[in-house]
């Protein structure tokens, strides 16, 4: 048996259930090998503003991000975007079976979680966001959410590259 097939072996007896996600280090390691897809959730309310949550990660930094999150193994864009309403916004959403925009993202300087394809589905509030987790001063705290009539100074860069051109609407 080849070295790779020994990897190969050994991954899939550490990785029961890829759909469950991979664990951060093998997420990490498969990142630096390929891109990663993940949806991304653009929700406005009647008022036209735009709802980003608070991220804080060791790679990209902290600040306002599209809520979103990347695919599982044999996971709809469906599923994923529930989850990421669940869990980042504490509410449901509607959205339309295909995403609106897809938009590739490459950091030059970095392999891990360096190369994304983001596909933007807007979105509609179905419930409303759990305001246990809205950001209620200037310092905002991880996983919180906040509604924006302009794109904040503190916009994630990797987000306004993609995205920033939404708040010029």
């Amino acid at each position: 048996m080849s070295d790779i097939s020994k990897v190969i072996e050994l991954l899939e007896e550490t990785v029961s259930d890829a759909s469950q996600g991979l664990g951060e280090e093998l997420f990490h390691a498969v990142s630096k090998l390929t891109p990663m897809v993940n949806v991304e959730l653009l929700i406005r309310d009647e008022e036209g503003r735009t709802l980003l949550t608070w991220r804080d990660d060791e790679l990209y930094g902290p600040g306002w991000h599209f809520p979103g999150g990347v695919l599982r193994f044999k996971e709809t864009f469906a599923q994923r975007i529930e989850t990421v309403a669940r869990l980042e916004l504490g509410s449901t959403v509607s959205h339309a079976e295909h995403p609106d925009q897809v938009r590739a993202s490459m950091n030059e300087t970095r392999d891990i979680r360096g190369h994304f394809v983001s596909l933007l589905f807007y979105c509609q509030l179905t419930s409303p966001l759990d305001d246990n987790r809205k950001a209620t001063n200037a310092e905002p705290q991880k996983g919180q959410w906040a509604w924006h009539t302009q794109k904040p100074d503190n916009l994630l860069p990797v987000q306004d590259r993609q995205f920033g051109y939404i708040f010029e609407d």
